[in-house]
Parts: C-alpha cells; structure tokens; sequence
C-alpha cells in the first residue's frame, strides 16, 4: 500500500493499481490528486477537508467514481448533484455513520468516531467520520477520539489546528501508538511551526519505540503490505 500526500489532510491511497482518496479540500490540489481515483472518503464538512466544486465536476465526468461522507454532507451533496445532472448521483453518493464496513477501490474500509473535535462551545460541532483502510491504516478526519476495536499500522495525525494543542496531539500519537505515524493536518504552519512540532512528536515518539516523520507532499510512500 501506498500514500500520498497532497497538502494538508488530503490522502491517497493506492494499492494493486486501485486508488482513493480522502479529504480532497481547498487547501489542496484537488483536481491533481483525483486523477484516476475510484472513491472518495470525506471526514466532514469544513472546506479544508471538502472542496465541492471540483469534486462534483469529478463525479459528473467518472460516472464509475463514488463518494463516502457523514450522512448530512451526503445528502446535502446528492441534492447539489442531482440538480447539476451527474449520473446516478443518488446510487453513487453514500452517506456513512461510525460502525459501519463497506469496500472501495478493492479495499476493505471501516467507520470510527463521530464527531469533530470541539473548537469553541459556542460554534456548532459537525459529524467527522475517521476511515481505517486496508486493516491498517488510519485517518481520524478532526478527531482525537481513539478508535476501539482496531490494531492501527498506521496512523495519521493531525499537527496542528485552532481545535488542538500540541499536548492532545501527542497524547493521541501515545495511546493509538501506531508502529509508524505520520503528520497531516498542517497546512497553517510555516517551517518554524512544523519543525517545533515535529521535534516534539519525534522525540515521544523515540520514547515509545514507534517511528514518526514528515511525508512530502506530492511523493507516495510505501507503508506496507
């Protein structure tokens, strides 16, 4: 299996030569990183993780291309699909809940968390849905929330965001405690922020005998079979 990183929390993923990808959002290459994927998981609804524009216009010219989401944003979506008229938009545009399993681009996909960390209690929380794929790897969306009953390979951890702080990133990085883990969720940050990040988690990480680093953007990375 391979990722690829392409700014911020958008994620490819490709393996035996099927490809998805995760949280194509405005922070993003959105149209580059869709090339030739089969389906598209999105955590939640905030622009970072979802650009709907070019993921419509992805969905109306691959009439094969489906799209996992929180139930709200999947039916908000379908609606804004169906009146653009792509094809068969209500068969291909799922709405998805914590718990559930379901395949895409050949690879077996589980369903964890809920809802998007808290960011202030005076603005309204949203449904953020975290994907483990492939039996290995995950990818929590905007969430710290643990996930039960699944052995991670592979973490994806989110750095740095105006919901967290650098002591819940890595309290999340020690309980997952993932053999390898790498940093998304960063593209607020400038060199000096991801280095006094990274310097952090490398150095806890190191502590729990789990390996972290920085991927490139635009590079796939082996992280297995």
């Amino acid at each position: 299996m391979e990722i690829t990183k392409f700014n911020h929390s958008c994620i490819r993923v490709q393996s035996g030569g099927r490809a998805l990808l995760i949280d194509p959002g405005t922070f993003s290459p959105v149209e580059q990183a869709l090339e030739g994927v089969e389906a598209i998981l999105v955590t939640h609804e905030h622009p970072d993780h979802f650009d709907s524009t070019p993921v419509l216009a992805a969905l109306a010219v691959d009439t094969e291309l489906a799209l996992y989401a929180p139930p709200a944003l999947a039916e908000s979506l379908r609606a804004a699909a169906q009146e653009a008229g792509v094809p068969d938009a209500g068969k291909r545009i799922h709405g998805v809940g914590p718990g559930e399993r379901f395949e895409a681009a050949g690879l077996g996909i589980s369903t964890h968390g809920g809802f998007h960390a808290l960011i202030h209690h005076a603005l309204p929380t949203v449904a953020n849905i975290g994907y483990f794929i492939g039996g290995k790897l995950y990818h929590p969306g905007d969430s710290y929330q643990v996930p039960e009953g699944i052995e991670v390979k592979t973490l994806l951890i989110p750095a740095h965001a105006p919901w967290a702080k650098i002591g819940e990133t890595i309290d999340f990085l020690s309980m997952v405690s993932a053999p390898q883990n790498f940093p998304i969720h960063d593209g607020l940050l400038n060199e000096r922020g991801l280095a006094l990040v990274d310097g952090h988690m490398e150095r806890v990480a190191a502590e729990h005998g789990i390996a972290y680093r920085r991927i490139p953007n635009g590079a796939p990375v082996d992280i297995g079979d």
